[in-house]
C-alpha cells in the first residue's frame, strides 16, 4: 500500500492513541494465524467496503443539505438537527475506519469498539429517525439506509469466526501454586 511508509513512521503516535482508545487492554493482539485467516481478511474487506459506502452516504447528505440551503439562499432552510446529524455521521465514520484499520492489524480493543458501535449506532439512528418532525423525509431515508448498512457491518463482525479470532485471551495459571503468571497490564 502506498501509505505504508508513512504509517510505519506514525506508528509510535498511533500506539499512544491506541492506549487512550483501548484502555488497559490496548496492548492485546490476536495471533497472526487468526489475523491472516481468509475469513478474517474477507470480513474486514467487506467491513471497509461497507464503511466506504457509509462515508459516501454521509457526504451525500452534506451535499444535499448544502444544495437545499443554497437554493433557498439561507442556511436556516436546513434544520440545525440535519447539519448536526450529517457532520456527526462523517466524524463517526472516520472513527469507525480507524477502529476497523486497527482491528484488521490484530488489535483486540479496536475490534471490540468497532463491533460495539456497529451494533449500537443502527438502534440509535432508527430511534432518532422515528421522532416525528425531527428530520426531513430525505434524511430519514438516509438514516434507514445507514442503519441497514451498519447492521451488515455488525453481522460480519459478530460471526462465529470473528468472535473466536478476537476472543478474550485466557489467563495462564501456574499449575503448582494457582497464581496468575501473566504480567499485569
Amino acid at each position: 500500500m502506498f501509505l505504508d511508509p508513512l504509517l510505519r513512521r506514525a506508528e509510535p503516535l498511533l500506539l499512544r492513541v491506541d492506549r487512550v482508545a483501548g484502555g488497559r487492554h490496548a496492548h492485546l493482539r490476536i495471533p497472526e494465524t487468526d489475523r491472516l485467516h481468509p475469513r478474517t481478511v474477507r470480513a474486514f474487506r467487506w467491513t471497509f467496503w461497507l464503511l466506504s459506502l457509509e462515508l459516501v452516504i454521509g457526504l451525500a447528505a452534506v451535499v444535499v443539505a448544502i444544495v437545499i440551503a443554497a437554493n433557498a439562499h439561507s442556511m436556516a432552510a436546513v434544520p440545525f438537527a440535519v447539519w448536526m446529524r450529517a457532520l456527526i455521521v462523517l466524524a463517526m465514520t472516520a472513527t469507525l475506519f480507524y477502529f476497523a484499520w486497527r482491528a484488521a492489524l490484530g488489535w483486540r480493543w479496536a475490534y471490540q469498539r468497532l463491533r460495539l458501535f456497529a451494533q449500537i449506532f443502527p438502534v440509535i439512528t432508527l430511534v432518532m429517525a422515528a421522532i416525528p418532525g425531527l428530520y426531513p423525509a430525505w434524511m430519514v431515508t438516509e438514516q434507514i439506509v445507514f442503519s441497514l448498512i451498519m447492521i451488515g457491518v455488525a453481522d460480519f463482525l459478530t460471526s462465529d469466526h470473528m468472535r473466536s479470532a478476537y476472543r478474550k485471551p485466557e489467563q495462564e495459571q501456574d499449575t503448582v501454586t494457582g497464581d496468575d503468571t501473566t504480567a499485569p497490564a
